[in-house]
């Protein structure tokens, strides 16, 4: 009880109550009349499909290894309990995004300062990028929450080396790679991270050998379950689902690379492959489930890289235009409401807020994270690692706002961490100011006494 008093401050309140108002105003007034489509529906229909039928099903009783199965469990559960209305999830999102938003603070103001902290956790709260996810029924609210957990246990597993973190870590790790397909490279950047900070002497190299091995045995024990179950479905090696595939050929094919096709607008980001090349996706049946989606996300791959081998002049240029859409100051996903609903003064609002605020939290980052590389760099190296990560895997799928979405929190971190530097500067360059001051005034003090004498 102490304790909870104790995280149950002043600024914690004030940002989460600030943060659950935007997302649920949101919600109510931007998202008014919202309905699952796309991923979206795909997330839905797996959870109707888990508690009619039981089975994790994207067409009844046809079991899939298509998507990433804490997500969709989540939805079940809450339908389960509080019945089929896609408000009640959103609701949960907008508490999942507030609470992001704390974490945000307590590692802004562990890392610099408290005044740090409060910027960047009013900054989140009221921050587009973020608040605009707890407002559709897709994974990238849970993820992102997830990541940053992920990361606040790391930094403090730096510090103390107990096994509650450590065992913390393995399973948010876990978490992480049952709600997005790519635990695997988390633990290895998770691995660069322990060796690493052993190598810099921040963490002694027993402690992390039996991180290192910990994290990896709760990884595996806990994904097995999963992974066999997957086995059993498909007769492959699927450890949390597959769909690479889809992603790759929607991202390499003639159309996504011609900027005469819809007007340019498709120009090196995604089209679902039976729109962008229909002579390989319309191979597989519309029921196709299990070991026919493991069959063709491997064809889907196979075409893709065909088209890369044989449009190599191409890739130089898509693969930049993957790098430069990540940092989109909006978005031309179909399912956030601004795009549902354009005309709402909601979204025109949103929309403005995105232009203004996010070239101005690019700015502040990039200054954040030169002036934190020379002292600070053991405490935000996984921040690095994942950042870096996420801008690889941009440019190698394709990039869109939505898939840099992980890294938002990070980036509002590293922002205040360049207003804490300039604040600290400010500081510095007064108090020299006062000291040579001081100086001069001692200065005029001997002469007067010289001159005296």
């Amino acid at each position: 009880m102490k304790r909870l008093r104790t995280l149950l401050t002043a600024p914690v309140i004030g940002i989460f109550g600030l943060a659950l108002v935007v997302r649920v105003l949101y919600n109510m007034i931007g998202a008014r009349d919202y309905y699952p489509l796309h991923d979206s529906l795909t997330y839905q229909t797996i959870a109707f499909n888990i508690l009619r039928e039981h089975c994790y099903c994207l067409l009844p009783n046809l079991p899939t290894v298509d998507r990433a199965p804490l997500w969709p469990a989540i939805i079940a559960a809450i339908y389960g309990a509080l019945g089929p209305h896609d408000r009640t999830v959103r609701l949960f999102l907008c508490i999942v995004g507030s609470a992001t938003c704390v974490l945000i603070y307590f590692f802004a103001r562990d890392l610099f300062s408290k005044h740090a902290g409060l910027f960047a956790g009013l900054f989140a709260a009221i921050y587009p990028f973020l608040f605009v996810y707890d407002a559709w029924l897709y994974s990238e609210s849970l993820y992102i929450f997830l990541l940053l957990a992920f990361c606040y246990t790391l930094y403090y597993l730096q510090r103390t080396l107990r096994w509650s973190l450590i065992l913390l870590s393995g399973v948010l790790l876990v978490l992480l790679s049952l709600t997005r397909p790519n635990g695997p490279a988390i633990l290895a950047l998770f691995l660069i991270w322990a060796f690493v900070m052993g190598r810099a002497k921040q963490i002694p190299w027993p402690g992390v050998i039996r991180s290192a091995l910990t994290v990896i045995i709760v990884f595996l024990a806990l994904i097995a379950p999963w992974t066999i179950r997957n086995y059993e479905v498909t007769h492959a090696f699927v450890p949390t689902a597959v769909g690479d595939g889809k992603v790759l050929l929607g991202a390499y094919n003639d159309k996504i690379a011609d900027p005469h096709y819809s007007d340019g607008y498709y120009l090196g980001i995604w089209i679902i492959p039976t729109e962008s090349t229909p002579q390989v996706a319309d191979r597989f049946p519309a029921n196709c489930a299990g070991p026919c989606e493991v069959t063709r996300d491997n064809t889907y791959k196979a075409a893709a890289v065909q088209w890369m081998q044989v449009n190599i002049s191409k890739m130089p240029y898509l693969l930049a235009l993957h790098f430069i859409n990540m940092w989109q100051t909006g978005s031309q996903e179909a399912d956030l409401a601004i795009n549902r609903f354009p005309d709402r003064p909601a979204s025109r609002l949103v929309v403005t807020m995105m232009q203004i605020m996010t070239p101005v939290l690019f700015a502040l980052a990039a200054l954040g994270l030169i002036v934190t590389l020379r002292r600070r760099w053991r405490d935000l190296l996984f921040f690095y690692l994942i950042i870096a990560f996420t801008i690889i895997q941009c440019i190698i799928l394709y990039g869109i706002p939505r898939f840099r979405a992980p890294i938002e929190p990070m980036l509002i971190i590293l922002g205040a961490g360049a207003l804490w530097w300039l604040a600290t500067l400010r500081k510095k360059r007064s108090l020299l100011r006062q000291k040579k001051s001081e100086a001069a005034a001692e200065a005029v003090t001997v002469s007067v006494e010289k001159a005296i004498k």
